[in-house]
């Protein structure tokens, strides 16, 4: 099997819009989320479509992903990636109001390019991944938004 479903579920104390302002903020993921992003570039803009070429740290080296996002305010968004070890990627960051928070539900299907890489990737990429993400970007947003 090349797809491999990455998931995730998390409550964030603080209303979704907050959370929304700064998810969608793509060009400054580097500054809030360094772990994640080491640079974003918007290549073009039509309204809530955006061409997102984003490089970002892996097993110690620098990946290039290029991302079709659709923001949907202020819900979340649905980004299609690529990128050298993943192609046909889709990642969905989703976010419902909840006891006066913001539940957050990520999921990223993808495929992995790699044969050999297929057959560790649930336990190597899948869970370290979620660990990783959560680490680096729920647990920084948490650290900014709630109150």
């Amino acid at each position: 099997m090349s797809r491999l479903v990455l998931e995730g579920n998390w409550f964030i104390n603080a209303p979704r819009e907050k959370i929304y302002a700064i998810m969608s903020d793509f060009e400054s993921m580097p500054k809030h989320f360094p772990s994640v992003a080491k640079s974003v570039k918007i290549l073009s803009q039509e309204g809530n479509k955006l061409e997102i070429e984003a490089v970002a740290p892996f097993m110690g080296k620098e990946m290039t992903a290029h991302m079709q996002t659709e923001l949907i305010p202020p819900k979340g968004y649905i980004s299609h990636n690529n990128s050298p070890i993943t192609k046909d990627g889709i990642e969905k960051f989703f976010m419902e109001e909840e006891n006066g928070g913001t539940r957050i539900t990520y999921t990223y299907d993808i495929e992995v390019r790699n044969p050999l890489l297929r057959i560790i990737a649930k336990p190597l990429i899948g869970g370290f991944s979620m660990w990783q993400w959560k680490r680096a970007v729920i647990d920084k947003l948490r650290e900014m938004v709630e109150e």
